[in-house]
């Protein structure tokens, strides 16, 4: 039987989450990189794949599928060795879980996502600020994070739902907030420091997953570094214009 296609690229977060998952579960895959930032996700051969032009998707035979929530059901229903807790059988627990990855779209991914993007990612690809659309996906991303601790993460709950195992909710959810680690670590501290259930949670993922979460983020933290050298180089630069110019200034006085 032949591995299915994963198309992926590592800076999206939802990319990650498939690829774990299937790492973990020992799924049979065959990575193949689109690189968002060639906009190679818009040739007409990936849209063949999905038409919606976006990342992660996957092919299994004839079989073609695009949105990560649903890539993680069809993976955790058709590969037999997949464990119960990634998306269980019983079907209230199984609604709990799908109710916790439509909230996901709206709300934490809406919020973290917007905010990478226009803070961080936006600059370093050159593009120009959207001051109003950052600011209501602060605030959107600061509630999303309330609510995940006031509502599945109650007291000394080790996973979502005060499950003793992860499920592909952990994992979407994790993922999505690790992105944070692109803003640096002091705007990160800022959304997560007085977190301590999600930080612990995430902790917890990462051992579950142990060490394919890891392998997964490195790219994340490549770009991140990557980043931080670019923002410095142009603060050097604006810094050594503007001695210039004062130099230049004085130089008539």
């Amino acid at each position: 039987m032949s591995p299915i296609k994963v198309y992926a690229y590592r800076w999206s977060q939802p990319c990650r989450a498939v690829i774990i998952f299937c790492r973990v579960n020992k799924i049979d895959f065959e990575e193949v990189t689109v690189d968002l930032f060639k906009s190679q996700n818009l040739t007409p051969e990936f849209k063949k794949i999905n038409p919606m032009g976006q990342v992660p998707a996957i092919v299994d035979g004839r079989f073609k599928l695009f949105e990560s929530h649903a890539i993680l059901r069809y993976l955790a229903s058709v590969f037999p060795g997949v464990a119960d807790h990634w998306y269980p059988a019983d079907l209230f627990t199984r609604a709990k879980i799908e109710s916790i990855l439509d909230w996901h779209h709206s709300n934490l991914r809406l919020g973290a996502g917007t905010f990478v993007y226009y803070t961080a990612l936006a600059p370093f690809l050159g593009l120009r600020p959207r001051p109003d659309a950052t600011k209501h996906a602060e605030k959107v991303l600061m509630q999303s994070l309330a609510r995940i601790e006031s509502v599945w993460l109650k007291g000394d709950a080790k996973f979502l739902l005060g499950s003793p195992q992860p499920s592909i909710a952990d994992l979407s959810l994790v993922c999505e907030i690790m992105q944070l680690e692109a803003l640096g670590d002091d705007m990160r501290n800022k959304f997560l420091g007085g977190h301590e259930r999600i930080l612990t949670w995430i902790d917890n993922v990462r051992k579950a997953t142990s060490p394919h979460f890891d392998e997964a983020h490195m790219f994340l933290f490549e770009v991140k570094a990557q980043m931080q050298s670019k923002a410095a180089a142009a603060a050097a630069k604006q810094g050594g214009s503007e001695a210039s110019s004062k130099l230049k200034f004085a130089s008539k006085l």
